[in-house]
């Protein structure tokens, strides 16, 4: 790795959320600097990083003071300014490049990238009106989720179709622009793969995560995922087939829909560390945040191979004050806290990986617990 990136020189983050707060953490530990953009003061990032560069994201002048402090720029998220970073891939070193945020922040871009790929995508059309929502349903049938096409994240922006009378409520999403509507398929689990690739094309993945909703939003993951050697294999080969066609640099997370026959959809991609890979930080000989690193500094990868069985569950806002109590005191349970400063309903305010022998006991051990409680209410 004659050109890879050296302890002691600086990685800029674009992004001051939690994501960009574990991924410092990793960076520092590994002996780099970090710099962070982010509109926010102290965000979660900027409380663990040497440098808060507080600004917009589609400021120049800001973006400028980040080419200057960094030796090479990443980001955390996929809402960054595309027209920033296209300038900042032109005048730094952005080994991810801009062209994958401009895919991934399209949901239409998005699946026919995925496709591109040869991997399956749920039937969907594209449609900007009620009449074209009309006319797709004609052709995909009920029930089907309407998606806004841009900045939807956690079950906002979207709803799902059961019927002609739902119509009506679809209108606010139609208002907020272009929309992708998408056939509602009947899958068995969801699941996902934390694959990674470097800046020399070293690629691996991480084993594969079974994931449970509410309302929309991740509640725990599962891991290993309760399937088979076949389907886990099938998973892991398209979450590679698809970095390799996207031209990854850095860590994916790749969701999809598992149907009972064994076929597998793709969900959607996120060009950084995902939520579902969180477990990794206490189960997996190499963190997604160590391996994100390592990918776009082009040092080798690390090995993922699972130290333990573990099931990742979130703590949102309205939990924050009800789910501490028991923790001091488990011995399965790992806290990872994000730094913000005011909870919020359904806001990620931090994760437990929960850690022991075997998923059904762990699960088990979880239901004892008012974290469980508070979360099912």
């Amino acid at each position: 790795m004659v050109n890879s990136i050296q302890p002691g020189k600086t990685i800029g983050v674009i992004g001051g959320g939690q994501l960009g707060r574990m991924m410092a953490i990793a960076a520092k530990q590994m002996g780099f600097r970090v710099v962070v953009l982010d509109p926010k003061d102290h965000s979660p990032t900027g409380q663990v990083a040497d440098l808060e560069i507080v600004s917009a994201y589609d400021d120049f002048e800001a973006a400028k003071h980040l080419k200057e402090e960094a030796d090479v720029i990443t980001y955390e998220f996929e809402n960054v300014d595309s027209e920033t970073l296209k300038w900042l891939e032109e005048h730094a070193y952005v080994p991810q490049g801009s062209k994958l945020i401009q895919t991934t922040q399209d949901r239409a871009y998005e699946k026919q990238a995925i496709e591109r790929s040869g991997a399956n995508v749920v039937g969907y059309e594209l449609i900007s009106s009620m009449e074209e929502l009309k006319s797709g349903l004609l052709k995909i049938g009920y029930p089907a989720v309407i998606k806004t096409r841009r900045f939807g994240y956690d079950g906002k922006g979207q709803m799902k179709l059961e019927s002609e009378a739902d119509l009506k409520d679809a209108e606010p999403i139609l208002a907020k622009g272009p929309c992708i509507l998408e056939q509602f398929i009947a899958f068995d689990k969801e699941i996902s793969v934390m694959v990674a690739r470097s800046v020399s094309g070293e690629a691996m993945t991480y084993p594969v995560s079974e994931n449970i909703h509410k309302n929309h939003i991740l509640h725990q993951s599962i891991v290993p995922a309760r399937i088979n050697e076949k389907t886990e294999s099938k998973a892991k080969k398209l979450a590679l087939q698809i970095a390799e066609s996207l031209k990854l640099v850095g860590v994916l997370g790749v969701e999809m829909f598992l149907t009972a026959s064994g076929e597998i959809y793709i969900n959607e991609v996120a060009p950084r560390p995902h939520n579902s890979g969180h477990y990794t930080l206490d189960a997996c000989e190499t963190s997604q945040f160590e391996q994100h690193i390592r990918a776009v500094c082009d040092w080798k990868l690390g090995e993922a191979n699972l130290y333990t069985p573990v099931v990742m569950t979130n703590i949102l806002g309205q939990h924050v004050d009800k789910v501490y109590s028991d923790i001091p005191g488990d011995l399965k349970a790992k806290l990872h806290l994000y730094g913000k400063d005011q909870a919020k309903p359904n806001r990620k305010m931090g994760h437990i990986n929960f850690i022991g022998d075997n998923i059904e006991d762990l699960l088990e051990h979880i239901k004892q617990l008012s974290i469980w409680r508070v979360q099912h209410d």
